[in-house]
């Protein structure tokens, strides 16, 4: 039985309905996501969705939505849904008799005699899509007419009427070509069906979608429509529509071409192949080179994210190639120690610190030889533009350790601002920072003795002393038995119980000893562990967040104040596993399996970014993220290794 079945008789039933959603991408950047009866309820939300131009940064929502209208007698039974304020309109959804997502999204409507079946697939590595309809029965002739919606706008905006917007069509072989603004590319709408076109420009106002009025942003959008497509659809001869920004030659080969590209999809029936399928969605290859997208549908690629996400999402599954392909494209974009975060931001104090992490779960799937080789100059110009310090946001101090601040940037992951300001200010010496500096260090050590970097080794060995020795002083917490998240400049402790002590116990080289590493185990089982993740606060905090609602402002402020991240999890698992080793098996299973039953909802086949800090954990943020995905294949992965060896 496969894990993504969708109860038939609650498809009608909208408050199941679209609490699930879909996503499909062309690995290129470009993702087709709406809900499972195909209603937009976010502004991210589309059909066809992504870059333009080559080298653009932004994704923009072209095919906003496409209305299927079944013709029969002269009866039109309008198969779209659309929230309106105060409404849905059309109701199409009542006429929904199924879904299922495997090998590609397929929804199956009824219409009295007639049964029609609807499939959706981008083309990997194309900017098309295509959507083929199949009728599966029918006692009468019956049209389906195709309706467009465009958007023709950045993904993070919404759509106005105006006079400006180009209501014409342009005739092409088996369709129409569209191009609402100057400087868009044109939009190729084609059938191979032979359909008619019939011009008709309207504008429609107000389409709600109700996630981002929840989130607090403007909710409200006006798409034009150009005119419709209308053809005859027998039984045994199926219906493809192309959307795309090139012009289909032959569009009479578009079954062909949908057959061929549905053909390479690979099933999603259980939870380990959602999750692999989930994390090769977040590989994106385009001119720029090779990148991880941090989350769908509005995070684009973050380096932070990226690094960590990349062991899961790549090598997990053996992907060797895609995961140098990725460190590749960041190395080449590396200024002075710092990797860009968000965007040509580097503004991230911890990335840089991550990616000798990446190397070592590299090197565990091919050889030290090779790291060193590929990546060994980058290691050692990392290295020493943080001891050096990078402007005034990045220095070593003469204890050895790493202290990173500014006024009003977040250099942390925890890095939700609000008015400002950082909502969790941690400037100072943070303890995941200095526990990534050491094994950073440490690691470059190994590596340089062991292929003869002799002038490095000279340079550096005496630090990992002079690290641990000044990071156990300042951060051990004696009467709580744990790790300070931070410490101020002036030596204060930060004895907020965070998951980020958690890094000092699962990463190769540690400083804490046993007992100390148990004894932070142990808190952070108390404080922070679900079955969902590792809350970032404690609840006995009177900071503490318990749930993640409401406009942006209140829902920063719960970012990194309570809310659960599935990715710590890995960490506190593999912490775990190096003290129990397969003793602690059964435990991680557990953990693991919970996860099962989200599988379903939310962004089906996938892992949302957050969950609720207070039971039920409900999911949050992003609904499919790279770095939730990728610590799930890691902790797989463990779980597997220990297995092999009880």
């Amino acid at each position: 039985m496969s894990v993504l079945e969708f109860d038939k008789n609650q498809l009608g039933n909208l408050e199941y309905a679209l609490r699930r959603e879909m996503l499909s991408t062309n690995r290129a950047g470009g993702y087709m996501s709406t809900t499972i009866v195909c209603c937009n309820t976010r502004k991210y939300h589309g059909l066809f969705v992504g870059p333009v131009r080559e080298g653009d940064e932004h994704d923009y929502v072209m095919l906003s939505s496409l209305d299927e209208t079944v013709v029969q007698h002269d009866h039109s039974f309008n198969l779209a849904l659309h929230r309106f304020p105060e409404t849905y309109e059309p109701k199409g959804h009542k006429y929904l008799v199924d879904f299922t997502y495997t090998p590609l999204p397929a929804l199956t409507y009824r219409v009295g005699g007639v049964l029609l079946r609807k499939e959706i697939l981008w083309i990997h590595a194309h900017a098309q899509l295509l959507i083929r309809y199949t009728l599966l029965e029918a006692r009468s002739q019956t049209i389906l007419r195709l309706r467009p919606f465009l958007a023709f706008r950045d993904k993070h905006t919404l759509s106005k009427a105006n006079f400006y917007a180009d209501g014409r069509s342009f005739p092409v072989t088996g369709g129409v070509r569209n191009r609402l603004y100057e400087g868009f590319p044109w939009l190729y709408l084609q059938t191979d069906a032979g359909a008619e076109f019939i011009p008709a420009p309207d504008w429609y106002y107000n389409f709600e979608y109700t996630e981002e009025r929840e989130r607090g942003y403007d909710y409200l959008e006006d798409l034009l429509t150009t005119g419709y497509f209308e053809t005859e659809i027998t039984k045994g001869k199926p219906v493809v529509f192309s959307c795309s920004l090139e012009e289909v030659s032959s569009p009479a080969m578009l079954d062909e071409m949908f057959e061929a590209e549905a053909a390479r999809r690979s099933r999603k029936d259980d939870f380990l192949s959602c999750l692999r399928h989930s994390a090769r969605q977040f590989i994106v290859r385009n001119a720029g080179g090779t990148d991880i997208v941090a989350g769908y549908p509005w995070f684009g690629r973050w380096g932070r994210d990226t690094f960590i996400a990349l062991p899961g999402v790549t090598l997990s599954q053996g992907d060797i190639r895609s995961c140098t392909e990725v460190l590749d494209t960041l190395t080449g974009q590396l200024q002075e120690g710092l990797f860009p975060n968000m965007g040509t931001a580097y503004n991230s104090a911890d990335a840089p610190l991550w990616f000798f992490w990446v190397l070592q779960q590299l090197a565990a799937r091919t050889s030290a030889r090779k790291v060193w080789e590929r990546y060994g100059h980058y290691m050692k110009e990392i290295l020493a533009a943080y001891r050096k310090g990078i402007g005034e946001v990045v220095r070593t101090d003469r204890n050895g350790l790493v202290r990173a601040s500014h006024p009003s940037l977040a250099m942390t992951w925890m890095d939700a601002v609000v008015d400002g300001r950082p909502v969790t200010g941690r400037d100072g010496y943070q303890v995941e920072i200095n526990a990534l500096w050491y094994n950073a260090v440490c690691y470059t050590l190994e590596l340089a003795e062991q292929f003869g970097d002799r002038q490095f080794v000279e340079a550096w060995h005496d630090i990992p002393a002079l690290v641990r020795d000044s990071f156990l002083t300042m951060f051990w917490y004696d009467d709580g038995g744990y790790l300070a998240d931070y410490v101020a400049a002036d030596g204060t402790q930060n004895t907020f119980i965070r998951p980020n002590q958690v890094l000092a116990c699962s990463l190769a080289y540690k400083m804490p000893d046993e007992a100390m590493q148990l004894s932070v185990l142990d808190t952070v089982r108390q404080h922070l562990l679900t079955s969902r993740g590792l809350r970032t606060l404690s609840p006995r905090n009177p900071l503490y967040k318990g749930r993640y609602e409401g406009d942006q402002p209140t829902r920063d402020a719960a970012y990194h104040q309570g809310t659960v991240w599935v990715w710590p999890l890995e960490h506190y698992v593999k912490a775990r596993f190096d003290l129990r080793g397969a003793a602690f098996v059964r435990e991680a299973e557990e953990l693991l399996a919970a996860f099962e039953e989200d599988i379903s909802s939310y962004g089906i086949g996938s892992v949302p970014e957050i969950y609720d800090g207070d039971p039920p954990h409900a999911q949050r943020g992003a609904i499919s993220q790279a770095w939730s995905v990728g610590a799930l294949l890691r902790i797989r992965d463990m779980i597997d290794y220990w297995k092999e060896r009880e």
